[in-house]
């Protein structure tokens, strides 16, 4: 009798113990709770109005996935001349504005239609054409004298002709040189990006100005080749802004300032610091967040 209730003792015992060691495995195998996800904001939708460079170089193909995912908001990229960007600002379309012409930024930021502008980025405008250089222009280092030298062969050159960044600054050039270039044979105008410009030279086998980002994404598909760069007249510089809420209460002004303050937060910059490298050897923009605008230069 005894053996027989030892028996049955030890039985439940090891029944018990196994049990415990069967919750004990399954607790073990149980994986930690994951992180929550981000919350969706409760107004998601930003417009960011920006240059082309920014697009055709690839840099916002980078920066917004990593926006989005770090946020929860949801951008919707608007690329355009700066000109057409800027106008956007000034008419409540957009949120965010990310853009290269500072007198023009300036001039809305006093309007007050834009507001909490920032340095963000540079990099350098140059002048690119045919290997065979007709105009004899290769290796200068003044944007005066080569310009000189195009108008002077009746030597085709390619406009963006759109108002934006490049255009003006490209304007300003040729009022540097002291020339005003009249649409025709040898001037003609894209009214496109960047990268569209870029093309159109090629076919047309002329010279163009253009920001070096774009030039080093594109110049797989050009034969055209850089001619006068390094002048510190050609420096490139990039700012955000957000559009005013007190001149339009409908824009997203949470969402605006939010993608402004990621473009200058340190893993933003570094990003920008590095991207292009390992396609180019080279970045295709220097990050500047805080730095003074006086002070740069191309080799930042």
């Amino acid at each position: 009798m005894f053996s027989k209730r030892r028996f049955i003792t030890l039985a439940m015992v090891m029944v018990f113990m196994q049990a415990l060691a069967g919750c004990s495995q399954q607790t073990a195998q149980t994986p930690a709770p994951t992180p929550p996800e981000v919350q969706a904001p409760a107004n998601p939708d930003v417009i960011l109005a920006t240059t082309t460079s920014t697009q055709d170089s690839g840099l916002l193909d980078v920066l917004v996935p990593k926006f989005e995912a770090d946020t929860g908001y949801v951008v919707k990229t608007v690329s355009v001349g700066t000109g057409a960007a800027l106008a956007m600002g000034e008419k409540g379309e957009a949120d965010v504005l990310l853009v290269h012409s500072p007198a023009a930024e300036m001039e809305l930021v006093e309007k007050g239609f834009a507001t909490n502008r920032m340095l963000v980025m540079h990099n350098d405008f140059l002048f690119i054409g045919p290997e065979a250089d007709p105009a004899g222009i290769k290796g200068l280092k003044s944007s005066a004298e080569a310009l000189k030298k195009i108008k002077d062969t009746n030597s085709m050159f390619i406009s963006r002709g759109d108002k934006s960044g490049t255009h003006v600054m490209e304007l300003n050039l040729w009022k540097a040189a002291e020339i005003t270039p009249a649409v025709g044979a040898n001037y003609q105008e894209a009214g496109q990006g960047m990268g569209a410009t870029l093309t159109i030279a090629n076919q047309k086998n002329g010279y163009t100005l253009t920001d070096r980002g774009t030039y080093l994404a594109q110049k797989k598909n050009i034969a055209l080749v850089p001619m006068v760069e390094g002048e510190k007249a050609l420096l490139n510089i990039y700012h955000v802004m957000t559009v005013n809420p007190e001149k339009w209460p409908k824009v997203n002004a949470e969402g605006g300032k939010a993608f402004a303050d990621f473009m200058v937060a340190p893993a933003t910059q570094e990003i920008i610091k590095t991207f292009g490298v390992d396609k180019f050897g080279e970045p295709l923009f220097f990050p500047d967040a805080g730095k003074n605008e006086n002070e740069l230069d191309k080799a930042a």
